[in-house]
């Protein structure tokens, strides 16, 4: 009896199927979790400047004359108003403020497009934050669950905060 040396050929596709079958799987995953964790980061990123933004409420400096003191990001791409990405309005009448950020450069595929990705905060008259996003349910973090496709000042976040209106970018 002669023995055997080696893989036969059917044991060798049976590997390649099932590591087939786990790469499609895995690759869908690894994308999401991508574009969810670039949420999370420029989120975090542009909530940072609330401080500023309050900072220049206080002493009464509309977007204009403030100075955000933000740096650029990979992740955000540039629009025809804001060459960054990023845009803040501030409204000391109305006592309200936004910082919006649009997606793009580097960032996931399923967040630029056609219809680029948003997400912001938001203040309301009597200085509460909320963060909203355009982005699929799926990729925005927990505590940023106002829709801002369609809640358009109408929906609440999760601790029953309303957000603010959403604001267009001023031009510069």
């Amino acid at each position: 009896m002669k023995k055997q040396q080696g893989f036969t050929l059917i044991e060798l596709m049976i590997v390649v199927a099932i590591i087939g079958i786990l790469a499609a799987i895995a690759i869908p995953q690894y994308q999401t979790y991508v574009a969810k964790s670039q949420v999370g980061r420029v989120m975090s990123e542009v909530g940072s400047m609330r401080t500023a933004v309050e900072s220049c409420m206080m002493e009464g400096m509309d977007d204009t004359e403030c100075s955000f003191g933000w740096s650029t990001s990979n992740l955000l791409g540039a629009t025809d108003l804001q060459p960054d990405g990023l845009s803040a309005t501030i409204d000391l009448e109305a006592n309200t403020a936004s910082l919006v950020a649009t997606f793009g450069g580097k960032a996931a595929a399923v967040l630029v497009g056609e219809t680029a990705s948003q997400l912001g905060w938001y203040r309301d008259t009597s200085g509460n934050w909320t963060c909203g996003s355009s982005a699929d349910a799926k990729f925005r973090p927990a505590g940023c669950s106002v829709d801002l496709a369609t809640a358009e000042g109408d929906g609440g976040d999760d601790e029953g905060n309303e957000p603010a209106e959403p604001q267009e970018p001023a031009d510069p």
